[in-house]
């Protein structure tokens, strides 16, 4: 999170407004509702994820073993079962 000085973005009169509630505290101001991005977007974790889930699923339908793919991808064999019996 980038800090930013109230005084360089916010007009005068807002500026007092806000120091009547709080003066000389950070404040965070969240993100509003319809800009929010969702979980794993920014960092590229969901992209990352979703791609390697598909391999796995393409290398289970072709006959690698549950117990295989665990080792290969340093997952427990619940999550590799998750992966390839879900309805993704």
């Amino acid at each position: 999170m980038k800090y930013v000085n109230a005084k360089s973005i916010f007009p005068k009169e807002l500026l007092n407004e806000i120091q009547k509630y709080v003066n000389g505290e950070m404040v965070y101001v969240p993100i509003s509702k319809g800009l929010q991005k969702k979980w794993g977007e920014s960092s590229g974790s969901k992209s990352y994820l979703n791609h390697r889930n598909c391999e796995i699923r393409q290398q289970f339908s072709v006959g690698v073993t549950i117990d295989q793919l665990s080792n290969q991808f340093f997952l427990s064999h619940d999550s590799i079962k998750k992966i390839v019996y879900s309805k993704e």
